[in-house]
């Protein structure tokens, strides 16, 4: 006999709470392929948001380098004008200011400053400054860095999409194991029939709908929509989502079904 397709899905899309609390019941290799289906939907979006809004301003700035210029003995070697600004982009931006005077700076969300000595990252966080190695030759000029940049633009981005994947399916299940306990005592204590197996794929069908939010957020930040910081807002509320879901989930667990004691004389066959 075919389930229906509203029951069909309810064990495989934990996009509501019921759903979540279905998963209770759902074999590990289900839980595990939906995770790993929302891990590949979120690496795909910061793929694209890496390709879309990060990575041009890399390629825009390696094109407006000199045919000359390294970093030898921990001192850039610049004979352009400086400040000047190499590629602004809204997201990511390099400059050339060997003196680090600020006369180049703009509003991009990552500022990147090549001094004479090191190197100046700024962010709405703050910044950073690294020195330039002292025993390495770093080709600073277009007619090096363009052809190693365009070789290994493309392995990058994979690396990043591997990277995300194996991230977030390692981050979902140590949440899990940190939330399983306290969901299998609060099941407990409500009577609700759920044993620590059923504990652990509910706390991690219950990160799912966060993760989407996420994916979303994610997105939304690529076109424009949010900065830095209400990205950071985003990616907050998403661990409250988890948490909303897997305690109206862990209510709509069934309970447990109390059994009647055997009425008669229990030695009466014997």
């Amino acid at each position: 006999m075919m389930l229906p397709v509203k029951a069909r899905l309810r064990g495989w899309l934990p996009l509501t709470p019921r759903n979540v609390s279905a998963f209770a019941c759902a074999p590990l290799r289900r839980l595990l392929l939906v995770q790993f289906a929302f891990a590949v939907l979120i690496a795909g979006t910061v793929a694209w948001v890496l390709s879309a809004d990060w990575l041009p301003s890399i390629r825009s700035a390696i094109r407006q380098l000199p045919a000359q210029g390294e970093i030898r003995s921990g001192r850039l070697s610049w004979t352009q004008n400086s400040p000047q600004v190499l590629s602004e982009e809204n997201f990511l931006s390099f400059t050339v200011d060997l003196n680090h005077q600020g006369g180049a700076r703009g509003p991009s969300h990552i500022q990147v400053e090549f001094g004479r000595q090191n190197v100046w990252i700024r962010s709405f966080f703050g910044y950073a400054q690294c020195g330039y190695p002292q025993d390495w030759i770093i080709p600073f000029n277009r007619p090096e860095l363009e052809p190693w940049w365009g070789a290994w633009e493309p392995p990058i981005l994979w690396l990043t999409v591997g990277a995300t994947i194996a991230g977030l399916m390692a981050g979902w299940t140590l949440l899990a194991t940190m939330y399983w306990l306290p969901v299998w005592l609060i099941g407990f204590y409500m009577n609700r029939d759920l044993n620590l197996r059923g504990s652990w794929k509910i706390a991690g069908a219950a990160l799912m709908p966060g993760a989407l939010l996420m994916a979303a957020g994610t997105v939304w930040y690529g076109l424009g929509g949010l900065d830095p910081l209400k990205w950071l807002v985003v990616a907050a509320a998403h661990f409250l989502m988890g948490w909303l879901y897997l305690a109206i989930g862990l209510f709509l667990t069934p309970k447990l079904q109390s059994v009647s004691p055997r009425k008669g004389n229990p030695f009466a066959g014997l």
